[in-house]
């Protein structure tokens, strides 16, 4: 994890200018010794995030980004793994090792709060997962350019012609093996934040790509935000219901799907959290 190696680096360091100055030749080190590695810890985070600008300001969104960038990746899978903690976020797995090992599948969770794709992608980290994403999203400091360089995609939610083209995409990235898609086929974050039926879409993308569909559900998230100005702590279940192989999704339509895979979701995440439509 970046945070914890940047914490032993600054604790390394503080300890150099530790003996190269005699602090510890007398008790001043008990206080001078932690102020030194604090000290040391805040300026290399400080440079981390510099060099995270840095990453970013190169990126080019309009231009086509050909190929999952594995430095790119690498950064927010550190990142990830470091925000958790620090959002208090204690995610509890299930069912990891149902997911394929070699090859490219969906990915189908439910939509919750804005932490969903944070989870998914620090359980998920190795699997190259890139998510489908609103459009807005290409905008967001840091986060926009990040998603862009790992092949996320965005869509237009509003338009079914831009909305296809992205579909399209995304087959043609399972196709060619470059990265696995990660889709929330809810569509939108509802207030209510319960379940809801899907935009069955998006399972073309599976069916013509010829991948399993990974099934999972998210509980707690929804807590995190609130919980972030109480700095209380906040359990999340990850649950890996089901993998459906590319055989059970030939003859049937992408609205059979969604009801089959609405149906999981709602039977694990229980009556409280399904909406009543």
């Amino acid at each position: 994890m970046l945070i914890r190696f940047l914490f032993m680096l600054a604790m390394v360091l503080a300890g150099i200018v530790g003996v190269a100055c005699g602090l510890f030749e007398s008790y001043v080190w008990l206080w001078a010794y932690p102020m030194i590695a604090l000290g040391f810890f805040l300026v290399l985070c400080a440079l981390a995030f510099c060099y995270l600008l840095i990453l970013c300001k190169r990126v080019d969104q309009d231009k086509e980004q050909e190929r999952d960038d594995p430095h790119y990746r690498w950064m927010i899978e550190q990142i990830v793994t470091s925000v958790l903690p620090v959002l208090r976020i204690d995610v509890k797995v299930k069912g990891l090792g149902k997911v394929p090992n070699h090859g490219r599948f969906l990915l189908v969770c439910n939509h919750c709060s804005l932490a969903d794709p944070v989870v998914l992608l620090g359980a998920f980290a190795g699997h190259q997962v890139a998510f489908i994403s609103k459009k807005e999203n290409k905008d967001m400091f840091v986060v926009g350019p990040m998603m862009h360089k790992i092949l996320c995609q965005l869509i237009d939610r509003e338009n079914d012609r831009e909305a296809l083209k992205t579909i399209i995409k995304c087959i043609d990235i399972l196709k060619e093996d470059k990265a696995s898609i990660g889709v929330f086929p809810e569509g939108y974050i509802h207030e209510d934040k319960k379940l809801h039926h899907f935009r069955p879409g998006v399972f073309k993308i599976a069916q013509k790509a010829k991948v399993p569909i990974v099934v999972c559900t998210l509980k707690g998230t929804r807590h995190v935000l609130p919980n972030l100005p109480k700095l209380k702590h906040t359990d999340v279940a990850l649950n890996v219901l089901e993998v459906i192989a590319p055989e059970e999704l030939t003859g049937i339509t992408t609205a059979q799907i969604a009801d089959r895979i609405y149906d999981l979701m709602a039977a694990d995440l229980g009556p409280e959290n399904v909406a009543e439509e």
